[in-house]
């Protein structure tokens, strides 16, 4: 561990806790606001908005795929990603990882600084560095406001105008309350730009290093994506929403060529991860009569 993880985890360590239950209590007013003004597109969405989506965006994820019952596990991969969003250009933003009970290999983000990784993407990797170029990949996404960016677009635009209209004409929260829901699948199973997406994997990569893990973390895991076959299943939703990971892995490697190499022996922390997934899967097997 390097001597700049040495002095911050501690801190990072006091701010990773687990998500708790009041955390995405829904303010439908402020929701319906923020979805207006990405409907109108009228001015920039303030931070506060940005939090304020993100938190009805996680609850409709919450709600296809609940958090895995582990608080050990969720704490470490808060620890992880406070340490990583620390180092980020938007520290203060209220961050939360979680892991979600889905055997999918994925990871999504949020507004406003929630980032979720679905526990059959964690159960693939094989070290610490791997987690972490996942985590800074999303929280990049969060920096550069890119979920933000593509529902301002075309299509997205619409379908907040018709997320509105719904609280418009005070047709009840439960409706809403769909509608919100409708919405955010379609960003989630659609995607983010491609053009995002490799700029999440650049941003990525420097970030993870910045924290002191080894940079070929996220090319690691790129590799081991490439080699999963499309027609399994665990990925359908993966591939349909990212570039080819044999193409991200080309140009992300291509960009740490020469450039990175110097920080490639910063620490990958193998057995340290391979302590907390065995303790973890030690924990959900059923007790024994």
């Amino acid at each position: 561990m390097t001597n700049s993880m040495q002095r911050w985890l501690p801190l990072a360590l006091m701010l990773a806790l687990p998500w708790p239950a009041q955390a995405f209590t829904l303010d439908f007013g402020k929701i319906k606001d923020t979805v207006q003004n990405l409907s109108t597109a009228v001015r920039d969405v303030s931070e506060e908005d940005e939090i304020e989506l993100g938190k009805g965006v996680s609850a409709v994820l919450l709600g296809a795929a609940p958090l895995v019952d582990d608080a050990a596990l969720q704490t470490y991969v808060n620890q992880i990603g406070k340490w990583l969003a620390l180092r980020s250009e938007r520290p203060k933003l209220p961050w939360r990882f979680g892991v979600l009970d889905d055997n999918g290999v994925n990871a999504f983000a949020t507004p406003g600084g929630n980032i979720f990784i679905t526990r059959g993407l964690l159960l693939r990797m094989r070290d610490e560095a791997e987690l972490a170029g996942v985590l800074a990949h999303e929280i990049s996404h969060v920096v550069e406001r890119h979920a933000l960016k593509t529902m301002k677009k075309g299509a997205w635009a619409g379908l907040a105008g018709n997320v509105a209209s719904f609280y418009a004409e005070k047709r009840g929260k439960e409706e809403y309350g769909r509608a919100v829901s409708g919405f955010t699948t379609e960003v989630y199973t659609r995607g983010l730009d491609k053009d995002d997406e490799y700029a999440a994997d650049r941003a990525g990569v420097v970030l993870a290093a910045r924290a002191g893990y080894d940079p070929y973390g996220l090319a690691t895991v790129l590799q081991m994506l490439a080699s999963i076959g499309p027609q399994d299943d665990a990925v359908a939703l993966m591939f349909k929403t990212h570039p080819d990971s044999g193409e991200r892995l080309e140009k992300v490697t291509f960009l740490m060529d020469g450039r990175l190499d110097t920080l490639a022996d910063q620490p990958r922390l193998a057995d340290r991860f391979a302590r907390v997934m065995e303790a973890h899967l030690a924990r959900a097997q059923p007790a024994k009569p």
